[in-house]
């Protein structure tokens, strides 16, 4: 196999490098409570992505599909410290972290993981709820389980309660974005603070609302430089130095040469 070009990477607050391009299963897997099978098709998948030269495995407890990135990553033969491996907290867990998290490694067969986020926000009845969830990643951060921590799913005001008791900065916070968008002034503020964006859905315009008011840019785009749209919607995150999940069957390494200054945004 033709060997792949190194995705780019994003340095994190606590100093940790983030791929600008991650694996991400999401609910295109999803599996149902109380199946226990291991989905072949998925671990067929990840590793693939592995050999195409993805760094960043993005999985969820809520998804049920740990044991098949665990299973993934043994049999990708890729050693593990040349992995960046995601897993997120479901949000119904979150008085209960130090043990969601054994058990994500349990299932991942690691014994850490290099970014651990709480998936949502929204089941914490009260600020304090909150505040003490983030206080429990920290101490799974001390403890080693996790090199990183962050947030996935939250709006500026979860942050500033995150914040406001905080010993650990929040490294990232995941959320849905692409053109159609954007959050207002969430980014900005996580800028302000240091917190990086992690995207997904970010091919929405061409996946879920296709015949939109990009659709001749991106045509256009796509076009000029012998390109796919997707691969358009990619560079358009990167340039903003947000690292996103998808499921490109490869990265583009001349995008940061050849993407003119016009074009970008």
């Amino acid at each position: 196999m033709t060997a792949q070009p190194e995705v780019p990477t994003l340095e994190l607050n606590d100093g940790s490098l983030i791929p600008i391009l991650g694996y991400g299963t999401g609910t295109a897997w999803y599996k149902t409570a109380g199946d226990t099978s291991i989905n072949r098709e998925l671990v067929d998948s990840a590793k693939t992505a592995v050999k195409l030269g993805y760094k960043h495995l993005d999985r969820a407890e809520v998804y049920r599909t740990e044991e098949e990135l665990g299973q993934s990553i043994k049999e990708s033969g890729v050693p593990r410290d040349e992995l960046f491996v995601t897993t997120k907290v479901n949000h119904t867990r979150i008085d209960d972290i130090p043990a969601a998290i054994e058990d994500s490694l349990k299932k991942l067969q690691l014994d850490y993981v290099d970014l651990y986020l709480i998936h949502a926000p929204f089941s914490a009845t009260s600020e304090t709820q909150l505040q003490s969830a983030w206080a429990a990643m920290e101490q799974v951060r001390a403890a080693g389980k996790a090199r990183s921590i962050g947030v996935s799913n939250f709006l500026q005001n979860h942050l500033e309660t995150v914040l406001k008791t905080a010993k650990i900065v929040p490294v990232v916070n995941q959320i849905e974005y692409h053109p159609y968008l954007q959050h207002g002034d969430l980014v900005p503020f996580q800028e302000s603070k240091g917190i990086k964006t992690v995207s997904y859905s970010g091919l929405v315009p061409i996946t879920r609302a296709p015949g939109g008011p990009l659709d001749p840019l991106l045509s256009g785009l796509a076009k000029k430089y012998a390109v796919n749209e997707s691969e358009v919607l990619l560079r358009w995150t990167e340039i903003k130095e947000i690292s996103d999940l998808g499921q490109q069957k490869h990265y583009r390494a001349f995008w940061r040469e050849k993407f003119a200054e016009d074009d970008r945004s």
